[in-house]
């Protein structure tokens, strides 16, 4: 029995197509370095700078999210963990989940509840305000100028 195998280079060239899989890849691989500087980052500003885990409060809290580095840094932590996690249950949902219908119904939840909280946790960081108008002076943050 003979067998002959085509030139790679006979047939037209394919319709290129974006290989989603590779760049999912790629993003998992870059976040994950991003990451580790972030969380190590904010871990450090939390812990070991000034009176470490017993300064952290509503005040401490409210206090970072009013400067505009933290606001970016917390940011980028926040969209970068929430993709890579979701971008990672949707590798398991391929792996693992075997019938198409019920796939689809996971990536649509991962998706949904990934934005959901990207769009929750992005308004917290930049419309926390630590001093509302009109508040009890003895409930709100020490920082804040009585009004």
């Amino acid at each position: 029995m003979t067998m002959t195998i085509d030139s790679p280079r006979s047939k037209a060239p394919a319709k290129k197509n974006t290989n989603w899989e590779k760049w999912g890849w790629i993003y998992m691989r870059v976040s994950g370095v991003l990451l580790v500087v972030l969380v190590f980052g904010h871990l450090f500003s939390n812990l070991m700078i000034g009176d470490g885990v017993h300064a952290i409060d509503f005040g401490f809290v409210a206090g970072k999210l009013s400067n505009p580095f933290w606001q970016i840094w917390d940011t980028l932590l926040l969209w970068l963990a929430l993709i890579h996690g979701a971008n990672g249950m949707r590798t398991i949902v391929n792996d693992y989940v075997s019938r198409p219908g019920v796939a689809k119904a996971f990536k649509v939840a991962l998706f949904l509840s990934a934005s959901l909280l990207i769009l929750l946790g992005t308004l917290v960081i930049y419309t926390l305000d630590p001093c509302p108008a009109g508040a009890d002076p003895s409930l709100v943050a020490s920082f804040c100028a009585t009004r």
